[in-house]
């Protein structure tokens, strides 16, 4: 008697427990299949659940499909086969990685009145809750494209949050902030009482508030769930592919004595035969054991930048200007880089690092001067120095210096992971990812006497970092950068720094 309630109880419990999770999913993939062609699926058959208010990082390597998964969420892709559901219609906004270049031109407060179906009359109010939570004080007359790179992301995030969704999406959040930018996102995010998914390769940033990561394979266009902090579900993660490499390593060595136990047997007659037939099943058996462990991302191969060995003052700076209280004040200052010198600008979002570069490179700065018939590398942290309309080839062809010949652009291309299929596609169809590899081969290409790099790990895979960092610190021309990545810079030996907030 006594069993049989408790029976019943537990299952009541059970029945309750399991209703209570299934009301507690906000969004759920089920056996999910995505092509962009046919028969090359992005995903298949992938099933997972996120519960509501739950803070969770996708994360896979470069083309594994975590921009197809936030466009499925969104409705903008519809899966092949299999169901996307979203609990009670819940609203869904993403923050974007960089600004449409057709907003450039808006005013905040034109930009912000984009995300209503109707202006609400307290527009202006909105506006302002939204850009204190991100930590921005800014008129909203300011068009967007007056806005620094980090301001910028500020923005896009408010632009996603003034929407209140259920369901926020962020895609590389990080990229142009600061670290007080950084710092306040964070703290944002763990108060945050609404589900977060997000997209990132700042390990450290992911740490501070993800409790599981949904990881894309893609390799087996499969999809794994882990519950735990980023370095925890990494760590086993490690864990696991060595566990798997171990094991199939011992499965080998046995498949490896079987086949040479049948090779030797089955010369033989009667029971012998029949042992090497016992034996073949067996390492049939075996090898359906292995395990197929992860393949991770293909990092880019080591490189140079060829140095255009141009000699004397490549840059002097005598002057600059920085925004203070939203008004431009020009400064005296005495830099001077040669050959070899390398200049790293610090300072807070918005003081104007970005602006100064761009007038630099583009010769509308009164304060400072590149020595005449520099070749400059510039690398625009919003891709400026790329038209969106060429295709690949022809933007590697445009940069080729004296010498160089298309077999070795298609080799240097090769080396950044742009292979012959990416060749045709206009680089409007290339992940931000790809944009900056580009970019870098368009580096290589070029024999640069100077390079101008505007935070040049912005939207780059992790792997990728220490080979660029490795080439930066190796090139034998002038470099001036801007970077929010310590350890990046931390790998490049800078001999002059110009730190505008402290002017």
């Amino acid at each position: 008697m006594i069993k049989s309630r408790l029976l019943a109880n537990l299952t009541l419990w059970f029945a309750f427990k399991m209703k209570f999770m299934a009301e507690n999913i906000i969004l759920r993939f089920e056996n999910v299949t995505f092509e962009y062609a046919e028969r090359k699926p992005i995903l298949d058959e992938v099933s997972f659940g996120v519960h509501k208010n739950a803070k969770i990082t996708l994360m896979g390597q470069n083309g594994a499909g975590k921009s197809t998964i936030f466009k499925l969420i969104k409705g903008e892709l519809k899966p092949t086969t299999g169901k996307v559901f979203i609990t009670d219609d819940a609203s869904i906004a993403t923050a974007q990685q960089i600004v449409d270049k057709a907003d450039l031109e808006l005013t905040i407060e034109e930009y912000f009145g984009k995300s209503f179906l109707e202006v609400p009359g307290n527009i202006k109010s909105q506006i302002s809750k939204v850009m204190n939570a991100v930590n921005l004080t800014m008129p909203i007359e300011r068009k967007i494209g007056d806005l620094s790179g980090g301001q910028q992301a500020r923005v896009l995030l408010a632009y996603a949050l003034i929407q209140n969704p259920d369901i926020l999406l962020l895609d590389e959040p990080t990229n142009n902030l600061d670290k007080d930018g950084i710092d306040h996102l964070i703290q944002f995010l763990v108060m945050y009482e609404k589900t977060v998914i997000v997209i990132s390769h700042d390990a450290d940033f992911l740490n501070c508030f993800t409790e599981g990561v949904v990881y894309l394979d893609v390799f087996t266009k499969k999809i794994e769930t882990y519950v735990g902090d980023y370095f925890s579900v990494c760590e086993e993660i490690n864990s696991r592919i060595e566990r798997e490499i171990k094991k199939n390593a011992q499965l080998e060595k046995e498949i490896l004595d079987n086949k040479e136990k049948v090779n030797f047997f089955a010369n033989k007659g009667g029971k012998m035969r029949k042992l090497a037939s016992k034996l073949k099943e067996e390492i049939t058996e075996l090898e359906d054991n292995k395990v197929a462990v992860r393949r991770e991302d293909k990092t880019i191969r080591e490189f140079t930048i060829p140095s255009q060995g141009i000699v004397g003052n490549v840059v002097t700076i005598k002057s600059v200007k920085i925004i203070k209280n939203h008004e431009p004040i020009k400064v005296e200052t005495d830099i001077v880089l040669r050959q070899r010198g390398r200049l790293i600008i610090s300072g807070p979002n918005g003081i104007g690092k970005s602006t100064l570069l761009r007038a630099l490179v583009d010769g509308a700065s009164d304060g400072a001067v590149i020595l005449k018939d520099t070749r400059v590398g510039y690398y625009s942290q919003d891709f400026a120095t790329l038209d969106y309309n060429q295709t690949v080839f022809d933007s590697l062809q445009s940069v080729l210096s004296d010498g160089v010949d298309t077999q070795e652009l298609r080799s240097v291309a090769a080396g950044f992971l742009i292979t012959g299929e990416l060749m045709g596609l206009k680089i409007s169809q290339l992940s931000e990812g790809q944009k900056g590899l580009l970019s870098f081969a368009r580096l290589v290409l070029m024999k640069p006497g100077l390079l101008v790099l505007d935070e040049p790990t912005n939207h780059i895979n992790f792997r990728h970092i220490p080979v660029i960092a490795e080439a930066i610190n190796n090139f034998d021309g002038a470099i001036i950068l801007i970077s929010h990545m310590p350890g990046f810079v931390k790998e490049i030996k800078f001999d002059s720094e110009l730190d505008l907030g402290k002017l």
